[in-house]
């Protein structure tokens, strides 16, 4: 369990994210949905100290994320931010196996990379595991770097907006995939989404946030309403029952 406890972050003199506190249970998805510049990404960042905060506590499993070793952090708390970028030319299976350093220090053991083979498959990437990153799709890149976040295995796995540069099929398999990990693998996915339909198909639970807070947060049930969603995106979004889903009709909204 993840305790977020009056956290803030100033960029310059700007509060980007204020006084935000939410809990992230275990063993399930919660999504971070809102408007573009709400803080989403810069939470997650502090999450997984890439950023620093400016207030507050984080508790990861009672201990204070802060203080925690980093290499016993990179154990359980794996992140994939959303612009990704090597100056370094890599195979796939090369990238995968960095999820593997926190253990391996490089020096991969056989549970290394069964581990890698496994992150492979699940991504549906052997047959390219000998392919460099740039003979790749923007589709296919973005698969195989969270396969490196899966190679990794941690409790935790934060993403920030996975799905860019997916087409339709590969962003459902990507969220089938990570509905896979916390149904059969007991994982906890925090996951920043634009698209509040695969927010509200796959996940657990759903945080909103605009202008810095958190202003709504709760179930699908709760949170996929008119208006709540008005409350969060200033607009009008029709909302139908489709078998047990909750689809949000805002194309024309």
């Amino acid at each position: 369990m993840i305790h977020i406890r009056g956290l803030s972050k100033f960029y310059g003199k700007k509060l980007v994210v204020e006084d935000v506190t939410v809990t992230i249970q275990p063993g399930q998805i919660t999504s971070f949905i809102g408007p573009n510049g709400a803080g989403k990404s810069t939470l997650l960042s502090m999450v997984s100290r890439l950023l620093d905060s400016d207030s507050g506590e984080i508790i990861l499993d009672q201990a204070d994320l802060r203080k925690m070793n980093s290499d016993d952090l990179a154990k359980r708390v794996a992140i994939l931010k959303q612009s990704n970028f090597l100056n370094v030319r890599l195979t796939v299976r090369e990238l995968v196996s960095f999820g593997r350093f926190p253990y391996s220090k490089g020096r991969l053991t056989e549970d290394d990379e069964r581990a890698v083979n496994q992150a492979l498959d699940y991504m549906n990437l052997v047959d390219l595991e000998g392919n460099y990153l740039e003979e790749l799709s923007g589709g296919q890149r973005q698969r195989a770097f969270i396969a490196m976040v899966i190679a990794q295995d941690t409790d935790y796995i934060l993403l920030d907006e996975p799905l860019n540069n997916l087409d339709m099929k590969h962003s459902v398999q990507i969220m089938k995939i990570l509905r896979r990990l916390v149904d059969d693998l007991g994982k906890t996915v925090v996951i920043v989404l634009h698209d509040i339909n695969f927010a509200s198909v796959y996940s657990d639970r759903i945080v909103a946030m605009k202008n810095g807070k958190v202003i709504r947060e709760g179930s699908t049930d709760i949170i996929i309403q008119t208006q709540t969603l008005k409350e969060i995106y200033d607009m009008d979004i029709p909302v139908q029952q489709m078998n047990d889903n909750r689809i949000c009709v805002y194309f024309n909204s």
